[in-house]
């Protein structure tokens, strides 16, 4: 392997994995993986600590909707009250029997001690809620408490209470006597006060109010033995031990190993990172602009699912991961965006604790949008490109839950999460204009607004120099097939086709397929000698890339003005040197500046350029005429050493030519003769 050198390649990962290193999990990781319904794989599970046990999301909604149908009424405990009774027994004569007096002061005591609530119905404005006859809330000074209605009494029942406790004790007395000609029932009254205000704003509030947890498990309790299968109520106790253990648990062991670990995962994603570069594209490492986007639509992928892990659980669906995807096919081909994007999401197995489901969600949506993005990236279409992703993540997302691998998440919530994060990513997706501006990118969407042969610069080549517009479409739609044949890049062949001879409108009568400009005028090459036109045929280079420049085109348009004739020599005007008797080694004056075509997409475009402009000349339409054309109009270019730069294999060129001899054939094909 040829490694370049450090500062140029190997800085900006070092760089990289400084940064991973610092955003790395601080604390220790739960362990286990286990699934409701399945054996339990590991050794039986002690509780290290006391936890709570946490309320699953469906348990929670309906305690809500329950607590917001009944009402439960709010009662004030009065101090005064037994005081009151009290006094009033005390002045009471009882006769013979005075010595009970005492007797039922204690008793008093003791249910007054609990509550007595009056006999009557309670008032409250109900609406559709019902009134709970199991719980009501007692507040005794500053604090306010759920208390089930058996354990207090009514003022009937304080009654019978008091008639059965004495009639205990004193079995030959006439008791309910006593207490009713004595009086005693006439001053039992409630001293647990109904308060009617507190009781309907407690219940507005009440769904408000519910525990999140259920109860607790002690330290040293057994959570789950060895081969014990999963229940839903383990599966529950599991749940709430890993989401305390991750949230306050400490790392037990020495934490220059938890730091060493961290180190030594992000030295393995910058590896597979470098060389997913390195078999799809390695010329990316000395394109600057593009090895700094890249890496840092990586780095933003890592930031992402780092802070995705603070936020509560149902809100990471909100987060459009899959928008990286975008971001880096919006600069490269697919076979450079697949494996990088795969990799970008191989931080959300280290920092999330549902990494698993979110990375194939998003896997899924991300090869989605790299294969549709081309057709549905502009526009309006993007929302219908955000609807289908949505629908692939929705889809994934049920996946998981049927199959019970995520927790018990309302469905619809984490939907409309869902579907609110694809629509961000329409918002999000907009920055790549920003990211072309820093990084001087050219992005597909951009190629293909300049291949729309509506805009100025189009218009005005078709108008000043229309045989060459035509020209450059025919190129445009060649070279189209056959970028797609060896997997070039479309969008990019396309505009540099369009824009590869726009230096003829300096001169447009200069070039033989305008010429018609001028009916019956003089040609323009006729007083001119071979030198001479040549000069003005190559001068359409530098004209181009005057008229490029003036017209903001970027740099890669430009690339294909300066080589899509190479090094090549003036064919025709060449031999018409030697045959007035020119020196075949004087050859200067007839040869293009270059530089010859490096890319698959420039040397393309060269092919199908001549192709097209000699084709005109063929006087068979057969398809071994086709084949031989093709054949020596390539041979000719490769001996001329015209490719001896490109990025592009004798395989590939073999392909071209397939392809090119199967366009010929389709577009000069015979066509009948039609009657006068």
């Amino acid at each position: 392997m040829n490694i370049p050198k450090i500062p140029r390649r190997f800085l900006p990962l070092i760089l990289l994995t400084l940064i991973l290193l610092a955003i790395m999990p601080r604390t220790a990781k739960f362990g286990y993986d286990y699934r409701k319904g399945s054996p339990w794989p590991y050794e039986t599970l002690i509780a290290q600590f006391d936890f709570p046990i946490l309320k699953t999301e469906d348990q929670i909604l309906e305690e809500k909707e329950n607590a917001g149908s009944v009402i439960i009424p709010y009662y004030r405990y009065s101090e005064e009250t037994l005081g009151e009774t009290v006094k009033g027994v005390e002045a009471l004569d009882f006769g013979k029997y005075s010595s009970l007096k005492g007797e039922i002061i204690v008793l008093l005591g003791d249910i007054y001690g609990k509550g007595i609530i009056s006999d009557a119905k309670i008032k409250v404005d109900r609406g559709a809620a019902d009134v709970s006859k199991d719980i009501i809330f007692i507040q005794k000074g500053k604090r306010a408490e759920k208390v089930p209605v058996s354990e207090v009494y009514k003022v009937s029942s304080a009654e019978n209470k008091l008639l059965a406790d004495l009639s205990k004790k004193h079995p030959s007395v006439n008791i309910d006597s006593l207490l009713s000609k004595g009086g005693v029932y006439g001053l039992l009254s409630p001293n647990l006060v109904y308060d009617r205000t507190t009781t309907e704003l407690v219940h507005a509030g009440s769904s408000d109010y519910i525990s999140p947890t259920i109860g607790y498990v002690a330290k040293d309790r057994k959570i789950v033995s060895q081969g014990e299968i999963v229940t839903a109520e383990i599966a529950q106790m599991l749940d709430s031990y890993k989401a305390e253990y991750n949230k306050t648990y400490g790392y037990g062991k020495p934490r220059v190993l938890l730091w060493m670990g961290n180190f030594l995962l992000a030295i393995i994603l910058i590896v597979i990172l470098y060389f997913s570069i390195y078999y799809t594209n390695p010329k990316i490492f000395t394109d600057r602009n593009k090895y700094y986007y890249l890496l840092m639509v990586f780095l933003l992928a890592s930031v992402a699912a780092f802070l995705a892990d603070k936020l509560p659980p149902t809100l990471v669906y909100l987060v459009p991961f899959y928008i990286f995807a975008l971001f880096l096919q919006s600069f490269f081909s697919t076979r450079v965006v697949l494996p990088v994007y795969v990799v970008s999401l191989f931080p959300l197995l280290i920092f999330s604790a549902s990494g698993v489901e979110l990375f194939i969600m998003h896997l899924a949506a991300g090869v989605v949008v790299v294969y549709m993005a081309r057709y549905f990236g502009k526009g309006w279409r993007q929302f219908i490109l955000a609807i289908t992703v949505f629908l692939v993540l929705l889809v994934s997302h049920l996946a998981f839950r049927l199959t019970d691998t995520v927790g018990n998440s309302n469905f619809f919530r984490t939907a409309m999460y869902l579907a609110l994060g694809s629509f961000i990513a329409v918002g999000l997706y907009q920055l790549i204009y920003l990211f072309e501006k820093i990084f001087n990118l050219v992005s597909t969407n951009r190629l293909n607004e300049l291949a729309d042969t509506n805009n100025k610069l189009l218009r005005e080549l078709s108008q000043k120099a229309p045989g060459t517009f035509q020209h450059c479409l025919q190129v445009m739609s060649m070279a189209d097939a056959a970028a797609r044949s060896i997997d070039a890049d479309v969008a990019l062949v396309r505009a540099g086709a369009l824009y590869h001879d726009i230096g003829k409108m300096a001169n447009p009568l200069c070039f033989i397929e305008n010429e018609n400009l001028v009916p019956g005028g003089a040609k323009f090459h006729e007083s001119l000698t071979p030198e001479e036109s040549a000069k003005q045929i190559i001068r359409h280079v530098t004209d181009g890339l005057e008229i490029a420049s003036k017209n903001g085109l970027p740099d890669v348009i430009k690339d294909f003005i300066r080589t899509h004739h190479g090094t090549s020599r003036t064919g025709y005007f060449y031999s018409r040197y030697l045959q007035e008797g020119g020196d075949p080694e004087n050859d200067a004056a007839f040869r293009y500046p270059g530089p010859d075509p490096v890319t698959k997409e420039q040397t393309v475009l060269m092919l199908c350029d001549s192709l097209e402009a000699a084709s005109r000349t063929l006087k068979e339409n057969t398809p071994e005429a086709y084949s031989e054309f093709v054949e020596r109009i390539v041979d000719g270019k490769m001996k001329e050493g015209q490719f001896k730069d490109a990025d592009i294999s004798v395989r590939e060129v073999g392909i071209v030519k397939g392809v090119m001899k199967d366009y010929l054939r389709q577009i000069y094909h015979e066509r009948i003769e039609y009657p006068k």
